[in-house]
């Protein structure tokens, strides 16, 4: 098994091989913290092509080939028998529909994570943070005597 030095990747591939070249590779997600993460991406983001092929009153085997004509395979990349694989639950998926969250591969994207430095945004001014401002702020304003 290898990893690339950005994390796990997962190799989207286009089902109906209107991509451009010859090897249907639609995009490369990269940055999964380990292959856990990488194959819950790749599983979501089959499950939800799936349910996007699949119309109101279809027969299983009209969604699968619906799926195998316009859906999107995912796999993740260099990772052997460990990798998730959708042959392996194609059956099961076209069998019964998705919940939302089956199918949120989106909350699984690494393109989507932030750090926590991001979540925190630049540094004040004065160097203290908000709650810290805050704080100093109401302990001024009780010290005045004002409320």
């Amino acid at each position: 098994m290898k990893q690339d030095e950005a994390g796990w990747v997962v190799r989207i591939l286009d089902q109906s091989g209107a991509s451009e070249g010859d090897d249907d590779v639609v995009e490369e997600v990269k940055g999964f913290f380990d292959l856990a993460h990488a194959n819950a991406f790749a599983r979501a983001y089959v499950r939800d092509s799936i349910e996007r092929c699949r119309v109101p009153g279809a027969a299983d085997r009209d969604v699968l080939q619906s799926w195998f004509a316009f859906g999107e395979n995912a796999e993740v990349v260099d990772a052997g028998e460990d990798g998730w694989k959708s042959s392996t639950e194609l059956d099961d998926f076209v069998s019964s529909p998705a919940t939302p969250m089956e199918r949120d591969w989106r909350a699984l994207d690494p393109r989507r994570l932030v750090s926590d430095e991001e979540l925190a945004g630049p540094p004040d001014e004065d160097g203290q943070d908000d709650d810290e401002a805050f704080v100093a702020e109401v302990i001024r304003r009780r010290q005045d005597g004002q409320q």
